[in-house]
């Protein structure tokens, strides 16, 4: 059953979608080699529970934090730890935040001091993926056009798509209908109308697009261990053009006062 929200509804989005992209820019002002990531996840838990907002991962099905924690070779719902952060290593925040009932979710990859060019060429494609899925999300349109504007940009620059993670709808639950995958077929799928919410968010790989779950049910990473990288927004669908709910500019702003690279 895909939901429809009303305008009062969209106002309760767009405020728990500027909780999460704030919460990410006070992430982005922690990202440099010799933190933890269970430290960055205290940052994020703290920051949203200061701003009356709850941690929606947190004890989800058990998930052990705040944020799934994506270092290198790991796609998605890592675990934070105590692993140190290391120069040339990558990191994906994924975050979901629950604020009056309604959620936010996006995500970003960072950049930990000098990576290597390839792995930033990684970051660079995906999140233009990204973008690439939501110029596709106009009303009228169908979910296998976003998902195919992501499948043939980055396969087209020599990337392959993860198959078994895809984006999602969302509202009062994190999870809602439509999946939205990132390959694809354009116009097929659900249509898209004024008042859907989804999350859009490339998964893409430097090598093969295998994956392995882990034995914990939940850290997924690479079958060949090449670096994998994820960037995601919340959006409103419109009678015209998507409106980004979520916003990196937080993160731009964190990165730029400490000299970290924006992607």
């Amino acid at each position: 059953m895909i939901y429809l929200k009303t305008e009062e509804e969209i106002v309760k989005m767009r405020a728990a979608c500027d909780l999460v992209s704030r919460t990410l820019g006070e992430v982005a002002s922690r990202i440099r080699p010799g933190v933890t990531t269970r430290e960055l996840d205290n940052v994020a838990r703290e920051f949203i529970l200061d701003n009356g907002g709850h941690p929606a991962c947190l004890g989800y099905h058990g998930f052990p934090g705040t944020l799934c924690i994506e270092v290198n070779e790991t796609v998605v719902h890592g675990f934070p730890s105590g692993y140190t952060l290391r120069e040339g290593d990558i990191v994906g925040t994924d975050c979901v935040v629950e604020l009056d009932g309604y959620h936010g979710d996006s995500c970003y990859t960072f950049a930990v001091g000098e990576v290597d060019e390839k792995v930033l060429r990684l970051l660079e494609i995906t999140k233009e993926s990204l973008y690439k899925g939501i110029s596709a999300a106009k009303g009228g349109h169908r979910i296998g056009d976003i998902a195919n504007a992501v499948q043939t940009f980055c396969e087209h620059h020599g990337y392959s798509v993860v198959r078994e993670m895809c984006g999602h709808g969302i509202g009062k639950s994190m999870h809602e209908d439509p999946e939205v995958p990132n390959y694809g077929r354009r116009g097929i799928g659900p249509v898209l109308r004024p008042g859907m919410l989804i999350c859009i968010e490339p998964m893409i790989n430097m090598g093969s697009k295998n994956i392995v779950i882990e034995r914990d049910g939940w850290q997924c990473r690479t079958r060949d261990r090449k670096p994998s990288a994820h960037f995601e927004h919340t959006l409103l669908i419109t009678p015209d053009e998507p409106e980004i709910l979520t916003t990196f500019r937080y993160i731009e702003d964190a990165l730029r006062a400490n000299g970290g690279r924006i992607i």
